[in-house]
């Protein structure tokens, strides 16, 4: 039986009807069946590209991408995706279209949109602003397809907001589980969600936020570490506190990131805005208020600098369970002697951990194909099947 025929088989055991034409804003907004099928869809597409058959569900569309943040690793992802189901990709620049003339959101959505299968949209450098926009343009896109204007109505993949990053995230988890052997090896793992210096400001919440909002789902002791005015979002902790009473892990909270380190399985020492911070930031930009960014900024650069010593060193890995922990980033990360003179891990372990750091980047652009491709096909175990059974060359050798 082949890896995929597996995969197709468990997927039938799973509930996940209502992702058909269903958006995708938030992990704690899927069931475990629906997280679990997201999973299981990424690795069968892996596996089929893997023996160079085709996996092309369409044979004409597109993907837009709008990115309101610079991006490298996601946007490529997204791009990677599309192309893998055979959707050709455009991604829209803010700067050289018609928004920058006041086009509204509205119109946008629904100008971009005539022949989209999906929207990816990443918008996270303001608090309430983020989620708020992508739920504006999709709204827009629901109003364009009731009153038929769009012939279809693209789905959305949350390419990471002020809240969450739910394509970062389930390829980090992913990749944990391949590294620990499966998903039944979770349960009792500690992973440390810990702070770490940067020389520089104004980083995303979400990422450490969708890392608490969906490792607590799997009976893992998740640790969210970070020195003092350095909190994420309430309403996240709470998600976090839920999830862990209802997988019997456990969330923690720590101001300190040797003891967040102490006999972890896996570390991910990230630096991120104090939620407060970055709640002042938005009122300063509503208010156009460029002084006042500015005096932000360099208040919170000197409130960094007190906690240089909050960084991924070899000594601080010692901690770990038995000095071997997986140590995880997003990328990119800020590399003491390397990318910067002092920064969130030191470069001797960044080195060691760089083909790991790599693997797990390359889950990303399978996730976001298994989101697109459980969002736009009615039986994903049949169209599966049929890839398999039909067996196209990706490419001619």
């Amino acid at each position: 039986m082949s890896k995929t025929e597996n995969l197709a088989q468990h997927l039938e055991k799973l509930h996940i009807n209502n992702m058909y034409k269903n958006d995708f804003y938030w992990t704690w907004d899927k069931t475990d069946d629906e997280l679990d099928a997201i999973f299981t869809v990424a690795d069968a597409l892996r596996d089929l590209r893997e023996r160079n058959i085709s996996t092309r569900i369409f044979d004409s569309g597109l993907g837009i991408s709008i990115f309101r943040d610079n991006s490298t690793r996601t946007r490529f992802s997204f791009a990677s995706a599309c192309n893998l189901l055979g959707l050709d990709i455009k991604d829209l620049d803010e700067k050289t279209s018609q928004i920058a003339h006041g086009e509204t959101v509205r119109e946008t959505a629904n100008m971009v949109s005539f022949m989209a299968d999906v929207v990816g949209i990443r918008d996270d450098m303001f608090i309430e602003e983020g989620h708020k926009y992508q739920k504006t343009f999709m709204d827009a896109l629901d109003e364009g397809y009731e009153k038929g204007i769009l012939e279809q109505r693209p789905t959305l993949v949350n390419l990471q907001c002020d809240v969450d990053h739910p394509t970062q995230s389930m390829a980090d988890l992913l990749h944990v589980i391949h590294e620990m052997g499966g998903v039944e090896n979770l349960k009792g793992k500690k992973i440390a969600m810990t702070w770490a210096y940067s020389p520089s400001y104004g980083k995303p919440l979400s990422v450490p936020q969708g890392i608490i909002g969906l490792f607590t789902r799997f009976g893992m002791d998740v640790v969210l570490a970070h020195p003092e005015g350095y909190e994420v979002m309430p309403e996240v902790e709470e998600i976090a506190k839920k999830n862990a009473e209802e997988s019997g892990g456990s969330f923690t909270k720590v101001n300190s990131m040797e003891e967040a380190f102490k006999d972890a399985d896996i570390v991910y020492p990230k630096s991120w805005a104090p939620f407060k911070a970055m709640e002042k930031r938005t009122e300063l930009y509503r208010a156009g208020d460029k002084a006042g960014i500015d005096a932000l900024e360099k208040e919170l650069l000197a409130q960094n600098a007190g906690h240089k010593d909050w960084s991924c060193t070899e000594d601080m890995m010692k901690l770990t369970k038995d000095g071997q922990a997986l140590y995880m980033h997003c990328l990119p990360a800020d590399i003491s002697g390397l990318s910067c003179k002092e920064g969130e891990v030191d470069n001797s372990v960044f080195d060691r951990y760089i083909e790991p750091l790599y693997k797990e980047a390359s889950f990303k652009p399978y996730i976001i194909a298994a989101m697109i491709f459980l969002s736009k096909v009615k039986d994903p175990v049949a169209a599966l099947r049929d890839l398999e059974k039909r067996g196209g060359k990706r490419k001619e050798f």
